[in-house]
């Protein structure tokens, strides 16, 4: 069965998470250090110019790891809330970005209605497994205001990226209004 095709039960979409989470308790200072001073300045403009509205704005930073773009967007004067499953990485963001951050799985987040502009997903959804990413698109869904935008950026091939701007037209990601757009850039 090629890895595409897999179906994974509960138990193993639980275990995965939960190995995912603990690489990057046991790695957090060293990815800090990798990552600080990365430049995602196209990534943060992708994400702004496409909110519709006046600043400032409501933003979930989803995987916000030790949080270089909570506190980029916080001095912008946006309205921030992070969002990791790593212990280490939420006390860091904590700490390093003066804003909320919520601890949560991606495979069981709990997130308000209508609370967000924009979700800030860079290098961060390519930790949901396939089969429960038209779940998890549907409760970020859920949580962004009418036309909220998610910026989701992923790294692939080799030090590569892919990403999009996703403006959500109505209620659900799924609706064909959506409207994507490839966004050049550097992951991370």
């Amino acid at each position: 069965m090629s890895a595409s095709t897999r179906r994974y039960d509960a138990e193993q979409l639980r275990r995965m998470s939960e190995l995912t989470i603990a690489h990057y308790d046991r790695s957090a200072e060293a990815y800090w250090d990798g990552t600080r001073d990365h430049d995602v300045n196209q990534n943060y403009a992708a994400l702004l110019d496409a909110i519709e509205g006046d600043p400032p704005y409501s933003i979930l930073d989803l995987g916000c790891g030790p949080g270089r773009d909570l506190r980029y967007f916080r001095s912008l004067g946006h309205d921030v809330v992070g969002l990791d499953g790593s212990t280490e990485f939420v006390a860091m963001a904590r700490s390093y970005s003066e804003c909320e951050v919520l601890q949560q799985d991606f495979l069981a987040m709990k997130l308000p209605e209508s609370r967000f502009d924009g979700i800030f997903a860079n290098a961060s959804l390519f930790h949901v497994p396939s089969q429960e990413l038209p779940r998890v698109l549907a409760e970020l869904s859920a949580t962004l205001r009418s036309r909220g935008v998610l910026f989701c950026s992923n790294p692939r091939g080799n030090n590569e990226e892919a990403s999009a701007v996703i403006v959500i037209a109505a209620s659900s990601i799924t609706t064909p209004g959506a409207i994507m757009s490839p966004q050049p850039g550097s992951c991370r």
